[in-house]
């Protein structure tokens, strides 16, 4: 996984944050680069967004090499272990902690001015990084807002080492990151724009989230516009035929309607592809229902990954589940197939419209339905695929000539994963905008 921006970066971690459920949460970005990306996961979760600054304490012959972080409030976080490799007297310590937390106040006043930091005592906070590479500094965000009294604390970021997840993981509560890959030369090389963010930038973001005093999670935007409301994220377990299928629900606070996802290839609800388009269907208003089509050990069974018609009969479950929700009440209904899924939501979809009113398919393998169903499913139909997934082009071209009311739509440049600097983006746009038009 790669990130355009940080913006982007945001975009792909706030849908997984959400999944948390946390109840009243505070978003604190870390100055400078964690604002920009922590200021998407507040719009994400509709919640306040203030600033956090730590500063790293650098070995002085090798400023780069972090012997600790300093943090609001005094506190100090120290790597004891480093220190005694390296010889380093506390001395040292001592005068690299004053020289950094001179800065330290110098950021806080110009991000702040005068204003005392959001009160987060009893309240779920989300400390925002742009990546982890040792995890020092974010230790050291983790300790600042404990001894501020917040629980629990969870560290999210959009990019982390292995060591550095587990490490943090003795420390924060939770660790969220969307993409963990021991091939981690820095922070820098998983972003096509990594700029520095300037103080400017972190204090724009701040006044455009309206939100620092209002710990609601219902204020309003600078300029007087009403922020809309945070997503209801709930767990869930739906039963197909005796096997419980995990999965979330997720409803903005004025539902038009819903779209059930149809994973594929042995895929889980997890996937952060899909929650990105979740996250815009958000915006879109319509509700989102995410779920495991296979159980965990059937998702190793290439058979069952390719089984159209188990798949289908477990879509079709998860339908009639989302039916009975009062909190969706009758909201006309979409289906969203990837891979395989796609497959399923054709045949689900015919034997269920006009129940399910359109079907949209990203990266999907349609023609695994039987035809049939493909010539029945008289409902919207979008297709939409990368023109560099040639293959599963030309499956998607055989299939629309099989649907009554097809749309294939090419994304150049693409491939099959939509990896591409702004080509998922691409999909959500064009998904939120077809369910936006047809679940009315």
């Amino acid at each position: 996984m790669r990130f355009r921006d940080r913006a982007d970066a945001g975009r792909t971690l706030g849908p997984l944050v959400a999944a948390l459920d946390l109840d009243r949460p505070v978003v604190l970005g870390m100055a400078r680069g964690g604002v920009a990306v922590a200021s998407e996961v507040a719009t994400e979760l509709g919640a306040p967004l203030d600033v956090l600054v730590v500063r790293k304490l650098g070995y002085p012959p090798q400023p780069e090499l972090a012997m600790g972080a300093l943090g609001e409030g005094g506190v100090r976080v120290v790597n004891a272990e480093l220190l005694a490799q390296l010889g380093v007297p506390e001395t040292v310590v001592d005068e690299v902690a004053t020289s950094e937390a001179l800065e330290l106040d110098r950021r806080l006043h110009a991000y702040r001015g005068d204003r005392p930091p959001l009160d987060v005592r009893g309240r779920s906070v989300v400390v925002v990084d742009d990546g982890l590479a040792t995890g020092a500094t974010a230790r050291a965000a983790v300790s600042v807002v404990r001894a501020r009294g917040a629980t629990p604390v969870v560290l999210a970021v959009p990019v982390a080492p292995p060591a550095a997840v587990r490490a943090l993981q003795a420390d924060a509560d939770d660790v969220v990151c969307a993409e963990v890959s021991a091939r981690f030369l820095g922070i820098g090389e998983w972003y096509d724009d990594f700029r520095q963010v300037s103080d400017d930038e972190v204090r724009r973001l701040l006044d455009e989230s309206g939100m620092r005093d209002d710990l609601s999670g219902e204020g309003s935007r600078a300029g007087g516009a009403t922020r809309r409301g945070p997503v209801t994220q709930t767990a869930v377990d739906i039963d197909a035929d005796g096997l419980v299928l995990p999965g979330v629900l997720a409803v903005p606070p004025a539902p038009k309607g819903v779209v059930v996802f149809a994973h594929g290839s042995g895929s889980s609800h997890h996937s952060p592809r899909n929650q990105q388009v979740a996250a815009a269907l958000h915006r879109a208003d319509l509700a989102t229902v995410l779920f495991d089509l296979l159980g965990e050990a059937e998702g190793q069974e290439r058979a069952k990954v390719f089984d159209v018609g188990v798949l289908g009969a477990r879509l079709a479950s998860a339908v009639a589940w989302t039916r009975q929700r009062a909190e969706l009440g009758d909201l006309p209904m979409g289906l969203f197939g990837a891979s395989t899924g796609a497959a399923a939501a054709v045949v689900t979809g015919a034997w269920l419209a006009p129940t399910v009113r359109a079907v949209v398919s990203r990266g999907g393998r349609p023609d695994l339905a039987p035809e049939t169903d493909l010539r029945r499913l008289d409902i919207p139909v979008l297709l939409i695929v990368g023109s560099r997934d040639e293959t599963v082009l030309e499956h998607n071209r055989w299939a629309l000539a099989h649907l009554p009311q097809g749309h294939l739509e090419v994304v150049p440049g693409a491939g099959h994963l939509f990896e591409e600097p702004g080509a998922l983006d691409t999909v959500a746009l064009l998904a939120s905008t077809f369910f936006g038009e047809h679940l009315r």
